[in-house]
């Protein structure tokens, strides 16, 4: 039996956008709990940046994996995707000149089932 003190169950939704072939981005994973747990570390794992989205993560995952995003959170995945740049631009930046070794690239990953960036909730 679960406690009333449990707070609600940890969720996450994992996005990709490739501008080539998407019109927008697209759903790549999601899950509740420990398969939202799988996922972050998964993310995290990968050097994926992660964002915590409440509002964001209810909306997505309510949509099946493969699916694009709604027009209606456009503006909101617009801006986390800048962000996930800037974060991308700042990684490469504190890198010495010449490094061989290339900060993580979140937009139009395609290798593997990694995703280009990951929300969560609580």
């Amino acid at each position: 039996m679960g406690s009333s003190r449990e707070g609600p169950r940890k969720k996450a939704v994992a996005l990709r956008y490739d501008e080539a072939r998407d019109a927008a981005p697209r759903v790549t994973a999601k899950g509740e709990g420990l398969l939202a747990e799988r996922i972050l570390a998964l993310a995290r794992e990968a050097g994926v940046p992660v964002r915590e989205e409440p509002d964001l993560v209810e909306v997505l995952s309510r949509l099946e994996v493969n699916r694009e995003i709604p027009a209606e959170t456009y503006v909101v995945v617009a801006e986390i995707l800048a962000w996930i740049y800037g974060v991308n631009e700042a990684a490469r930046g504190a890198r010495p000149a010449g490094s061989a070794e290339a900060a993580p690239e979140t937009k139009g990953r395609t290798s593997g089932s990694r995703p280009d960036n990951a929300l969560k909730s609580k």
